[in-house]
């Protein structure tokens, strides 16, 4: 399996820095006492491995069911030209990837969805939350979509 999409050549701005850390920070706090919502989206607190750092990195993602146990998130990062840093985290170290669900700590198992899946996918994703479309529009890169299967 392969995390390779490339980067676009336009997209919108993502901000970052020391403000989105903290911000980053302070929503993952709430999702794991509270569980629910981060900026409308029903969302986890995605753990990853830095590609470059080796270090643990957290942050909270909107996701969406897959009917089947799992999850699947969207490496929109809002439509930018380039991919979100989690989503080379999970190409990385695809092995130490964690979910926190509704309280829970589970293992997961990461695949980026291609082809008819993803466009099945895709379809459910912007029905359930248009924004997507949108951040889809904003850059001519494929949003990625990952499913992640819970491991026993």
């Amino acid at each position: 399996m392969s995390f390779d999409t490339r980067a676009g050549t336009r997209g919108g701005k993502v901000p970052a820095g020391r403000f989105v850390r903290v911000f980053n920070t302070m929503a993952a706090r709430r999702l794991r006492r509270k569980g629910g919502s981060f900026m409308g989206f029903t969302a986890l607190v995605l753990t990853t491995t830095g590609a470059k750092t080796g270090a643990e990195r957290t942050t909270p993602v909107g996701y969406f069911p897959d009917g089947d146990g799992g999850w699947l998130i969207v490496a929109s990062a809002n439509g930018a030209a380039g991919n979100p840093g989690w989503y080379y985290n999970i190409g990385a170290h695809p092995d130490k990837v964690r979910a926190e669900v509704d309280g829970r700590t589970i293992a997961v198992a990461p695949q980026q969805l291609r082809g008819p899946e993803r466009e099945a996918a895709w379809k459910q994703i912007t029905a359930a939350a248009p924004r997507f479309a949108q951040y889809q529009e904003k850059t001519d890169r494929e949003l990625p979509i990952i499913r992640l299967t819970p491991q026993d």
